[in-house]
């Protein structure tokens, strides 16, 4: 799109005004209610001094989405009296090319606007709130993002889907809202539900066609809380009618009411596979069903529970994904990592909550045999990882977030993690990020101070830093100034570690890979984050920050000769 937008809004008393040259055709999705009770919202939109159109909403407790086509291009005028009217989010897109150019935002609120991290590398939604990545793949030649999305707020709400897409993991352009909630849960904002999370798969024969599986919460509805849905895009843009395929759990496993995430993958058999997450009495569980619908659209029958995790007592097993890991799907000696959050698990040990689990054995299409697991991420901030297999191998992607950090009452704005490869190697489960994380390399600020103990100014704080020790589990401490929390990576004789410390008075986990050995760390600094990967990512510790502070400096203290080389790259898109 080759339109712009006036930032700033014209303010005439109480009437406010965006401006815009728009093309012809274009698309405009706005969010808006009435202040009040008793009046109406109204957003007007003008061309050349003549009211073309006029959106309007009654709700005065929830924005609601309205739609307009611009039949003529041009300078373009939006107005409305803020004294009747609230306008949350108010975005433009080209149907034709929108895939290439992504939308316009013209308008999101104080309550919304996405935080300004000039220079940050990590995928982060255009306005309001997101947590778990959804459907993440490829679909034609676009590798597609869709995640858990409220507009209108920094905080938790009523479920959406965004969406984006990328060439290459790391460069995002910002599609348009893909799920809405139903009518009855718009009404209000106060977060009974919506469109939870799922996945995606390409249609057969639909060049451009995505089928995407997603639970519906609704607090409170019996005798289901949680259903599973389809729905599907002929485009890649705009979600068709959602139905029903999976209208209760199955009985007789004595299961809570959790049950959700349906993750859809081709299995060894040919035949469709959706897992699910839930839970009983005892902890946490997985269930399996299967269709022979060549669609995956409907006929799903339940096959068992796949896979069991009791040792953390009664914990949700959720957002589990399963890939192929070392051949094709169709082999018996394929290797497959079942993958899955474990919500409210706690580690006696660290004190570490939520838990993701990566368990790698052998898949049937019915029954899975493990062989050993590993945590996937020791700093836990890797939250909801979502994997698919791409033309490189299996590649994820997690929510950069935990939740026993998240509070409805204050702002919460998050990341997704780098992009990671899923790899098998020598016996254990390797999550490095992707290769094209090399291209945000701009410049080498430091390869001699680091190493020999000097302070290293670490720029806008993007930068990741290259550490190879002399003999796999040489001792370091990496030290790093950062304004809002004590920070920092260790090796010791414990293991691997990252340091972090808030002055809040609150008691904080231990985020310790014990007994870790690394020859070799990547550490990736950005606004808000660290990532931290050991030998090729066999260790993998994530950590959001507080804030949008960058990390000043870093300075690394270690025994002469236990640190062969040490390197900071300057970062960024």
């Amino acid at each position: 799109m080759t339109s712009h937008a006036d930032p700033s809004s014209l303010l005439d008393g109480s009437l406010e005004t965006l401006s815009a040259v728009l093309p012809a055709g274009a698309t405009l999705h706005a969010w808006l209610k009435a202040t009040h009770a008793d009046t109406t919202a109204v957003l007007k939109v003008k061309r050349k001094g003549r009211e073309v159109a006029r959106l309007t909403a009654r709700n005065s407790e929830e924005f609601e989405h309205q739609a307009l086509v611009l039949e003529e291009g041009g300078e373009t005028l939006l107005t409305h009296d803020a004294a009747t009217t609230a306008l949350s989010v108010v975005y433009v897109f080209s149907q034709q090319d929108v895939l290439e150019k992504g939308i316009l935002v013209l308008h999101s609120g104080e309550a919304n606007a996405a935080p300004a991290v000039p220079g940050s590398y990590h995928f982060r939604p255009p306005f309001g709130w997101m947590n778990d990545p959804n459907g993440f793949g490829r679909f034609g030649d676009k590798v597609h993002l869709f995640y858990q999305h409220y507009p209108h707020s920094r905080r938790w709400n009523t479920m959406h889907w965004g969406h984006a897409v990328s060439d290459d993991y790391l460069r995002w352009k910002h599609l348009p809202v893909f799920l809405f909630p139903s009518a009855e849960l718009s009404a209000r904002a106060d977060g009974r539900g919506g469109a939870f999370s799922g996945s995606a798969i390409a249609v057969p024969g639909a060049a451009s066609g995505i089928r995407v599986f997603f639970t519906e919460q609704v607090k409170d509805r019996e005798p289901e809380e949680q259903v599973q849905l389809t729905a599907v895009t002929r485009d890649g843009i705009t979600a068709g009618p959602a139905e029903i395929i999976l209208p209760e759990r199955p009985a007789g496993l004595d299961l809570t009411l959790d049950f959700r995430d349906p993750y859809v993958i081709k299995g060894p058999d040919g035949r469709w596979k959706m897992l699910l997450g839930s839970r009983d009495h005892a902890g946490g569980v997985i269930l399996l069903y299967e269709t022979f619908d060549p669609d995956a659209a409907s006929d799903w029958n339940f096959i068992g529970i796949l896979h069991r995790e009791n040792r953390f007592g009664m914990t949700a097993a959720e957002c589990p994904c399963i890939v192929p890991l070392d051949g094709p799907t169709n082999d018996r000696q394929t290797r497959w990592a079942l993958i899955f959050g474990l919500l409210t698990s706690r580690d006696p040990a660290t004190g570490r909550r939520n838990i993701t689990i990566a368990t790698v054995g052998r898949f049937d299409g019915r029954s899975f045999v493990k062989e050993f697991e590993q945590e996937l991420d020791f700093g836990t901030d890797a939250y909801a990882f979502q994997a698919f297999v791409d033309h490189c191998g299996p590649v994820g992607i997690a929510w950069l977030a935990n939740w026993t950090e998240i509070s409805k009452k204050i702002d919460f704005p998050t990341a997704m993690t780098l992009p990671r490869r899923v790899l098998l190697k020598d016996g254990v489960l390797l999550t490095p990020p992707v290769e094209a994380v090399d291209s945000l390399r701009q410049q080498l600020l430091d390869e001699d101070r680091l190493v020999t103990g000097e302070t290293v100014e670490l720029g806008n704080g993007a930068v990741e830093i290259v550490i190879d020790l002399s003999a796999a589990g040489a001792p370091f401490d990496l030290e790093f100034d950062h304004p809002d929390a004590e920070l920092g990576v260790r090796v010791d004789q414990e293991g691997l570690s990252m340091l972090y410390d808030v002055a809040d008075g609150k008691w904080l986990p231990r985020y310790i890979a014990a007994d870790a050995r690394p020859s070799a760390l990547r550490i990736f600094l950005d606004k808000g984050s660290i990532e931290v990967f050991a030998d090729g990512g066999r260790w993998a510790g994530t950590k959001r920050l507080p804030g949008f502070e960058v990390v000043r400096s870093a300075r690394l203290i270690a025994p002469a000769g236990t640190v062969a080389a040490a390197r900071v790259w300057q970062l960024a898109l």
